[in-house]
């Protein structure tokens, strides 16, 4: 875990520990949640290839909508825009690319706390855009990869009521995210992304 996914759990904890206890005991119900999140995108950066192939980490935006079945049970839809990653060999860029990740999680809350805390479990699909590589890069080994990627995501994360139905959320996620690459149309390995995603932000339930 960097520097900065570091930065943002103090932060996080320093804000949960300062929330009053008569707030966080508010009553807040509603079938639907809405949150937005800073999230800081930490690749694992595993490569097959022989090119030691990786992705830049990135502090990103993203929003999700929860509705929940039951007090316990929810399924939350989370949302980002397509978000643009140099691509480097070794070090050294070689071109970029989008990849939209948009993620479906089925999740149990926890209740009977003045906290709320959450896991969850489901699937990821991820769409590449947008590939460009170095023209040299093209000329040497005519590079293509595979624009989509399923895969499965876990969560686990803690709602802290603040009043009013509005919510302070801490939220862990690992993703698998891979593509297969190839080299003038032959397969030369598979790049996984397999991202940890660290946020924080707010949440309003309704």
């Amino acid at each position: 875990m960097n520097k900065r996914c570091m930065t943002l759990c103090a932060v996080a904890t320093a804000l949960v520990a300062g929330v009053p206890a008569a707030m966080a005991q508010a009553n807040d119900s509603g079938s639907w949640l809405v949150r937005g999140r800073a999230v800081q995108l930490d690749s694992a950066n595993k490569d097959s290839t022989g090119l030691d192939l990786s992705v830049n980490n990135k502090l990103i935006p993203e929003v999700d909508i929860t509705y929940f079945f039951s007090p316990n049970l929810a399924a939350e839809l989370i949302l980002t825009y397509p978000q643009k990653h140099t691509v480097r060999a070794g070090g050294t860029g070689i071109g970029t690319l989008k990849h939209l990740p948009p993620t479906l999680t089925l999740q149990y809350h926890f209740t009977g706390m003045s906290v709320r805390p959450y896991v969850g479990a489901g699937l990821n699909y991820t769409r590449f855009s947008s590939v460009d590589f170095d023209p040299a890069v093209v000329t040497a080994l005519d590079p293509s990869i595979d624009k989509n990627s399923f895969g499965l995501a876990l969560q686990l994360g803690v709602d802290v009521p603040i009043g009013g139905g509005w919510l302070l959320n801490l939220d862990l996620k690992k993703v698998q995210i891979q593509t297969d690459v190839a080299s003038f149309g032959a397969k030369a390995g598979t790049f996984k992304v397999d991202p940890l995603l660290v946020g924080i932000g707010f949440g309003k339930r309704f």
